[in-house]
């Protein structure tokens, strides 16, 4: 397992509430990040290190309820924010990243858009409503691996404000030493799903089976949620099961357990290793 480190977060909140803007640093870093509602974006527009070149994250919601984003650069990057309140409506808050030290220009910014586009369309979490992928600016090989690391304390603090746009679901997994823990729910009809306990709640993997039959016992919250994975192809027919077409993230293992099997379950009891140790039992 690779080494990892403690690191020291600053939250100011500039109203004295999580209503307004509020900053985030990490120590001995150069760069800054502002986190403003939309509604609050005019009554800080003036602010000095808005002046400055910067990459930005429009958040909101799509027109089918998904966690929607937007990625983008500017120079100054409160010009091309202030743009976004008239052609863009899906937002409510943006997070912005500029540097302390007038380190950032305008090709690191290009270049810093261009990886964080990448990375969200890799990890999938969020709709990027994007329409062109960002062009990749030329920096010569020390200003790649300096922009690698603040492109790390970008994803960081983006998590930390309440947005997991570039954390890979990988990341989140139960771990024992260097292996995940890789538990299975399955039945002798040919059911059969694979899955991890994770920090969000419990996460099934890819091409996992799913029963079509939903049971009486089966709620009305997870029949909606079904609905809605087979109307956005999360779930698709392969043969008599539901095939998952991507890893998904359950609130719990015994929601996830619930819809494989279209019925009532307990996770803990349900999900197993390998060797037939359940949940309950590892935990």
């Amino acid at each position: 397992m690779s080494a990892s480190f403690g690191k020291t977060i600053r939250l100011f909140l500039v109203e004295g509430n999580t209503n307004g803007l509020i900053t985030a640093e990490l120590s001995n870093w150069t760069g800054k990040a502002f986190k403003i509602p939309r509604i609050k974006v005019k009554d800080y527009e003036t602010r000095e290190e808005f002046k400055s070149p910067g990459v930005y994250i429009l958040f909101g919601k799509n027109e089918k309820n998904e966690d929607a984003a937007y990625i983008g650069e500017g120079e100054p990057v409160i010009k091309r924010i202030k743009e976004h309140l008239t052609k863009k409506d899906f937002w409510n808050e943006v997070i912005i990243f500029v540097s302390k030290d007038k380190y950032l220009n305008k090709a690191s910014i290009k270049f810093l858009e261009n990886r964080l586009h990448g990375i969200s369309n890799k990890v999938s979490r969020y709709s990027v409503d994007n329409s062109n992928i960002p062009a990749l600016s030329g920096v010569s090989e020390a200003e790649q691996a300096e922009l690698e690391e603040f492109l790390s304390n970008i994803k960081l603090l983006t998590s930390t404000l309440g947005h997991k746009i570039f954390e890979d679901i990988e990341e989140t997994l139960d771990k024992r030493g260097d292996k995940e823990l890789i538990l299975f729910c399955s039945n002798t009809e040919g059911i059969t799903a694979s899955g991890s306990p994770s920090t969000e709640g419990f996460t099934v993997f890819k091409n996992s089976l799913f029963t079509q039959i939903n049971h009486s016992s089966l709620t009305e919250s997870l029949r909606s949620e079904k609905n809605k994975m087979i109307d956005d192809g999360s779930l698709v027919l392969d043969g008599k099961f539901y095939k998952l077409t991507k890893t998904y993230i359950f609130t719990s293992s015994s929601r996830a357990a619930a819809m494989v099997f279209g019925r009532s379950a307990s996770g803990p009891i349900e999900w197993k290793t390998s060797l037939g140790i359940s949940l309950k039992n590892v935990e």
